[in-house]
Order: C-alpha cells, then structure tokens, then sequence
C-alpha cells in the first residue's frame, strides 16, 4: 500500500463532521511530537465547554499554542521537522481576523505563501460553509464568502485535501485515480 506524506493537509467538512477528531487521529499516529495551534477564544460557556472537551480529547504528550489571530507566525514558530502541528481551526482564525477588522483576504494569501517556508508538517482543519442556505444577513453571506475562498487558497497551497463527512475521510487531493470506464 502507499502512503501520501504531505508537508501540508487541508481536512475540510461540515460541523461536527469528525474532521477535528480525524486530524488528530492522524497527528496521533505519526511519530513526531504533535502540537496544536488552537484559533478559538471563549467568548462564553458554551465555547469554553467545546474548547475544555476538545483538551479533553487529547494527551499530555500535545503541546497547545493560542494562536486567535496570528497564525501566521505561530505556525512560523511552531513547526518544526519533529513535529506535527495541528491547526484547529481556520474557520475560527477567519471570523476572529474579521471581527477585528483585519484584511483576511491579505492574511489568507499571507498565509499560503508561508507554507512552504514552514520547518514541518502542518494539518489545517476548516469548515465546509458554502453547502447551505445562503444566508439572510450580509455579515454571514460576507464571513461564508470569505471562508470559501480562504478553502479555495489552502486547497490550491496544501499538498494534499481530505473532506471528512460523518466521521469519514475521502481524499480530495491528490484526487484517487478514477475507477470510471465506458
């Protein structure tokens, strides 16, 4: 059997898809020291339990980095040959840079010409927004906009993308031969 072994992987889906818990699972099994960059603020109880679950799910061996708004350089200083970085999660990264008023668009090609300067492998989760309704107000339909097209770059950028749905993972990138025949 073959193995991909990307420098950079985009694991994109739905809410509560299982993408967070596939990345880690993969960060768990590689040999180098996993760490994750975590983009999420508790901005109130229910984000602090989410965040408290997802450090539950994890063991002491993973290193945490805060990263809200500077992903950028916390990638550039956390990767590193013997790690595994785990991003969790673009989405919130994005809503943070734009809550704040920053250029996300500038971030996001900031972001993508950085990869492949980064000293190691870094495994990028995102959520999949476009598959729904559109959105009734202009702040979501500007924010879903944004995270498709931050989606667009780091799939162009990254070696490799895995779409996880119900808990399972398809390889988008490189796309699986095809098994078509007429």
């Amino acid at each position: 059997m073959t193995f991909l072994s990307p420098r950079s992987l985009l694991v994109v889906g739905g809410a509560r898809s299982g993408k967070s818990g596939w990345a880690q699972s993969l960060a768990d099994s590689s040999p180098r020291a996993p760490w994750l960059i975590a983009t999420a603020e508790a901005g109130d109880d229910e984000m602090a339990a989410r965040i408290a679950r997802h450090a539950a799910e994890r063991d002491a061996r993973w290193r945490l980095v805060e990263a809200p708004l500077d992903l950028g350089g916390a990638l550039a200083a956390t990767c590193a040959e013997d790690r595994i970085v785990v991003v969790d999660c673009v989405t919130f990264w994005l809503a943070n840079l734009m809550l704040a008023g920053r250029d996300a668009e500038g971030a996001i090609a900031a972001l993508t010409d950085a990869l492949p300067a980064l000293a190691g492998p870094v495994i990028f989760v995102s959520n999949e927004v476009g598959l729904g309704i559109v959105p009734d107000n202009r702040l979501a339909r500007d924010f879903r906009d944004a995270q498709g097209r931050a989606n667009q770059a780091l799939a162009q950028a990254c070696d490799a993308v895995v779409e996880v749905t119900a808990g399972l993972p398809r390889r988008i990138k490189p796309a699986p031969a095809p098994d078509i025949r007429f």
